[in-house]
């Protein structure tokens, strides 16, 4: 069987949280492409890190997103999600990973972790279709930030495909049904959240 592209991925879900649900532009775009990375995940065997922000005041992670394997889902209070508790899966004797993410908000939190990851020597995929924030108009000037850190502004799908690598990989037709049953949710999110 072939191997894959990606050797050592991983998925951080940043903040995805009830309270958020109001306020956070086309927030049901980022919790679609969210899902659609949670079930790829489980498909591909990647391991999935989620964070809340201040969850006594700010609500739990959204009920609709499936949580129950994931490697850690910590609670914090800073910005970034690069923590103790999930630092400690990333040694560096373990060299770097190749982490996607996704959540809220580009400009802060997505924004820490992605400076903390690049600074701690991963690569890094912001999925532009899995991010957002309050004011539209911070996600693309958050998203040109990161590319000149060094990011790699993508696609959840475009992720997904440089992961497999190749079609002879095992998971690819469930990966590919995935994709197939997820097209309108994709998008449309790429219609609202990757204007060009």
């Amino acid at each position: 069987m072939a191997s894959r592209r990606l050797l050592k991925p991983a998925l951080f879900i940043c903040d995805l949280q009830e309270k958020f649900r109001s306020a956070i532009w086309e927030y049901p775009s980022v919790i679609d492409t969210t899902k659609k990375m949670i079930t790829a995940s489980q498909i591909l065997k990647i391991p999935v890190y989620a964070t809340t922000q201040s969850r006594t005041k700010l609500g739990k992670t959204c009920s609709e997103l499936n949580l129950e394997n994931v490697v850690e889902h910590v609670d914090k209070s800073l910005f970034s999600m690069w923590v103790p508790d999930i630092q400690k899966h990333f040694r560096p004797e373990n060299g770097p990973h190749e982490i996607a993410i996704v959540g809220i908000e580009s400009h802060i939190c997505v924004m820490q972790t992605t400076l903390d990851l690049l600074a701690n020597g991963h690569k890094v995929y912001v999925l532009a279709d899995g991010v957002s924030s309050c004011n539209p108009q911070e996600v693309p000037i958050a998203l040109d930030r990161l590319r000149r850190e060094g990011a790699v502004i993508t696609t959840s799908e475009s992720f997904l495909f440089e992961c497999m690598g190749n079609a002879n990989v095992s998971e690819f037709k469930q990966v590919s049904a995935l994709v197939r049953d997820t097209k309108s949710e994709t998008k449309s999110s790429l219609e609202t959240l990757c204007k060009i």
